[in-house]
């Protein structure tokens, strides 16, 4: 693995900047590279009184620093030099804040020089939250190669939808070389199957030479099934009277700990540019004895510390809280931008599949009201009980749309049963709810591929071996119940298809030559005019948003009636999800879009249909 060469993201004309930017975070932890072939070693080990460093090969001692840290400054090492930790019964341990790999989790850390990148886009500035579109994507599947390259390659078709954001899911080092990545095992490494440092700087370069914003996805709340590496060793680093599904939960009550993750947060944002991070199940996340809540002290170090341009941070949080995402008096998110609304995907998969087990205690016997509420007032659950007895959630209604991140689906509905929304629903409906979905005012995210309709499965996939890849295939039927109830003909784990088979993997990447024929290009074309729509009548609404913006009108089952007052304008959404005609109440603004096309505002609305009208409030 070379660690040297400057990767030109784009085309030859970055080469016209005179003064590219380089870019690095200095970390607590791990190697940092300090010019001229100097190497600080720093790693926090309080439960082990020896520790020492191999080197190209060589071990050398390190020096207890205090505190449970120990140290180690050494010269004449070169970029891209080998190397690991050696623990006191001679196992070698890859560096944990490592910032490259040789081979993955088991293989050697590597020394890397951040400033070896040269930055062609130093004056990009991001998008405000507002203008948020976002488009998720895996770096593995979205393209054939499956590299930070090949993905560069394709981001010009992605922009000319009027998409705004890229969301990465995770790309830290995990093991094997295929895998979603929520269950990485060191947070500072970009994965050597995607590519080097400089591969994904270059992507994120290229992005913003698109105008397209990234956003990562992080995870916080374990270091994934193999993480377990370094408990024997550091049992300190996690929290011995907790575990999650994915491995040891982590102990925020000691600083160093808390440092390690803050830091990755600002390590992401700053050496690799990025315009946000999306911090994947904090309710997983237990520190509510400390002082300052860590995901309270992460926001407000990223508030100080990342200045000078945009920067987004968003959560997702099964609990339906809302003190992460409440405003200030003047409408400015205090902590995070906004939160991934889960219950708008259930209560939608039930009115485009009537696939209820699942979400019965959510969504009732009357899915269609519950995602009308859901569309006004941000959550459905909050605080109040279920039809199944449980109570879940906090009140939202007073919070802007843009509080919340809604979407159809993502990696998790698709992956937890493989299938696609557009392989379950009725094509009308699909349209229906795509257009609300763009244009409603909360902030929409798309799945890769739902741009064209691609119909291939996206499936679960890792490469594990042993009893945890007989665990994590048994987990999938799991997982299928919880994300709308199993499929036809599935009973038992062998027959679904196994999460760690190569061709699970492979039957997931993308159909780039579906996207570019006449129906992917038909899909593409409805999704960019609903795109320009939203931006051109929707977004200059968003900001100052006044409380409780978001109002349900009396209304017929199976049809949906809401008006929201945004900051200068009242947007209007009536729709018939039912078979049948119904009766909705009438619009007094202009409407900007009709499902299907040749519909007119009246009294009623045909069956599978919407509006959206605007009008100035």
């Amino acid at each position: 693995m070379s660690l040297t060469r400057d990767f030109t993201p784009f085309d030859s004309r970055n080469e016209g900047f005179a003064h590219p930017s380089r870019r690095a975070f200095p970390k607590s932890w791990g190697a940092e590279y300090r010019g001229d072939g100097e190497v600080l070693f720093r790693i926090w080990a309080p439960d082990l009184e020896r520790l020492r460093v191999q080197i190209a090969g060589r071990n050398r001692e390190m020096l207890p620093a205090g505190e449970g840290w120990f140290t180690l400054t050494t010269d004449g090492i070169a970029q891209g030099t080998p190397y690991r930790f050696v623990m006191p019964d001679g196992v070698l341990m890859p560096d944990p804040a490592s910032r490259a790999q040789a081979g993955g989790i088991d293989g050697p850390s590597l020394i890397v020089d951040p400033t070896t990148y040269h930055w062609h886009m130093p004056e990009w500035s991001g998008h405000a939250w507002e203008e948020a579109v976002l488009y998720e994507i895996h770096i593995g599947t979205f393209t054939p190669e499956g590299t930070f390259r090949a993905a560069t390659e394709r981001l010009r078709e992605i922009a000319s939808l009027g998409v705004t954001m890229l969301q990465i899911m995770p790309v830290n080092q995990f093991p094997g070389d295929r895998g979603w990545g929520y269950d990485g095992a060191l947070p500072y490494a970009p994965h050597h199957a995607y590519g080097e440092p400089d591969d994904m700087k270059a992507f994120v370069d290229a992005a913003h030479r698109h105008g397209l914003s990234v956003m990562l996805d992080v995870v916080y709340n374990r270091l994934g099934s193999r993480g377990s590496l370094f408990e024997p060793y550091v049992p300190s680093f996690f929290d011995p009277d907790r575990a999650t599904a994915w491995g040891p939960a982590i102990n925020f009550s000691q600083r160093p700990v808390r440092q390690f993750f803050i830091e990755n947060a600002l390590y992401w944002l700053e050496e690799h540019n990025l315009d946000g991070l999306r911090l994947d199940a904090v309710d997983q996340i237990d520190d509510d004895a400390s002082q300052m809540h860590v995901l309270w002290e992460l926001a407000k170090r990223v508030q100080r510390e990342v200045t000078g341009r945009r920067r987004h941070l968003v959560m997702d949080d099964q609990r339906n809280i809302t003190h992460y995402v409440e405003r200030s008096r003047a409408g400015k998110a205090s902590l995070y931008d906004a939160g991934w609304n889960h219950d708008i995907r259930r209560a939608a998969h039930v009115v485009a599949t009537g696939e209820a087990p699942a979400y019965a205690g959510l969504v009732g016997e009357n899915p269609v009201r519950q995602l009308a509420r859901g569309l006004a007032e941000g959550f459905i659950d909050q605080g109040a009980a279920r039809p199944d007895g449980e109570a879940r959630g906090e009140p939202s209604g007073h919070l802007p749309p843009v509080a919340f991140v809604n979407f159809l689906q993502n990696h998790d509905m698709a992956g937890a049963r493989g299938e696609r929304l557009v392989t379950l629903a009725d094509p009308r409906m699909l349209r229906v709810l795509t257009a609300i979905l763009i244009l409603s005012p909360q902030i929409p995210a798309l799945f890769m591929g739902e741009d064209y309709w691609e119909t291939q499965e996206f499936r679960f996939f890792g490469e594990y071996e042993g009893e945890l890849a007989r665990t994590l295939r048994d987990n999938r039927l799991v997982e299928a119940a919880d994300f709308g109830g199993m499929p036809q003909g599935v009973s038992g784990p062998e027959d679904i298809s196994d999460p760690n088979a190569a061709e699970t993997f492979d039957i997931s990447r993308l159909r780039w030559d579906r996207a570019r024929a006449p129906e992917g290009q038909l899909h593409r074309n409805r999704l960019r005019m609903l795109i320009a729509k939203r931006r051109e009548h929707v977004v200059p609404g968003l900001l100052a948003i006044p409380p409780h913006s978001g109002r349900v009108l009396d209304t017929g089952d199976g049809t949906i009636a809401i008006d929201w007052r945004l900051a200068d304008r009242l947007l209007q959404l009536r729709a018939n999800l039912s078979a049948n005609e119904q009766p909705v109440p009438p619009v007094s603004g202009t409407i900007i879009h009709a499902e299907p096309a040749e519909i007119a505002a009246g009294e009623t609305l045909p069956g599978l249909s919407m509006i959206m009208a605007v009008s100035a409030d």
